[in-house]
């Protein structure tokens, strides 16, 4: 996935046409308040908690209304939150704010919160961008609070964690990196950028680390790191690098569900939709798919 926008990005013009495109495709949003009255999802099977980032809706559920109400319809009760919603709800958009802003604008998270957690979606971690001030980047820990976040995530950097680390340490909310087919969590020796502080840990892509290490299994990294890691992104993928549907590719998504199942590890597992949507289908019955395929594993 592309990187997050920073902190104080607001939401772009084509990101609400976007999700102007896909209400008028069919997907009937309703009001986030309206979302509390529907049945509560729930994708903790067995104890293994499933989820999805919402990346994996990207240009058909934009705002926070569509955001939920797909989740919702997908039976999800997590979610690694990305930041367009988080921004076009609390009103975060550029500039430096005024104390009295970044308070409205947290209450606004707060809020936020509630209206997912009352619909029966537990939002883990957000991934809104960390920010280049220290104001910026105290304020993405701010928001993960706000949100009943455990943490924030974004793309691995060994000079962002010496910077960032501290923070995360300061407010004990974790820092969480993401990896992709080059960047994946050291395996012969200790992880150095688990030194940048207590709460640095993983946002582990079994995925990615398939294709990057040309085939191996991601499950001795998981094993290996299982305190530091926050979450998985779960995607199906070969050693040569292909993004497939469920089953289709060599990523033992199964088989590292039945571990975590079998271990009582509480890290969420996260879909995150990558493959071609068919033209006859969308994201949201797509990241469904993905979720039966993770219950059935369980079974």
């Amino acid at each position: 996935m592309q990187r997050p926008s920073s902190t104080h990005d607001s939401i772009t013009r084509r990101g609400f046409i976007g999700g102007a495109t896909a209400l008028a495709a069919g997907l009937a949003l309703p009001r986030l308040a309206a979302a509390a009255d529907a049945p509560k999802p729930n994708s903790d099977f067995g104890g293994v908690r499933i989820g999805t980032i919402t990346y994996s809706y990207r240009g058909f559920a934009n705002t926070a209304d569509e955001t939920l109400k797909a989740l919702v319809a997908g039976g999800l009760s997590e979610c690694e939150l990305m930041g367009g919603p988080i921004q076009g709800f609390a009103g975060i958009t550029g500039g430096k704010p005024t104390d009295a802003q970044r308070e409205e604008r947290l209450a606004k998270c707060r809020e936020l919160r509630k209206i997912f957690n009352d619909a029966g979606v537990n939002i883990h971690l957000h991934k809104m961008g960390v920010g280049g001030s220290d104001e910026e980047i105290d304020f993405s820990f701010l928001v993960a609070k706000a949100l009943g976040a455990v943490g924030l995530t974004t793309e691995r950097d060994e000079n962002l964690a010496k910077r960032v680390g501290p923070f995360a340490d300061k407010h004990k909310i974790w820092l969480a990196f993401h990896n992709h087919t080059a960047n994946y969590p050291v395996m012969d020796k200790p992880d150095p950028i688990l030194e940048c502080g207590e709460y640095v840990g993983f946002n582990f892509d079994v995925g990615h680390y398939v294709a990057g290490t040309k085939g191996k299994s991601p499950i001795p990294v998981i094993e290996k790191y299982h305190d530091r890691i926050v979450s998985l992104h779960l995607k199906d993928r070969n050693g040569d690098g292909g993004n497939l549907p469920w089953g289709q590719g060599t990523t033992p998504i199964k088989e590292i569900l039945q571990l975590i199942r079998k271990e009582k590890w509480t890290f969420p597992s996260d879909v995150e939709l990558e493959y071609s949507v068919p033209k006859d289908s969308d994201p949201v019955k797509e990241v469904a798919k993905c979720v039966q395929f993770c219950k059935e594993a369980l079974a």
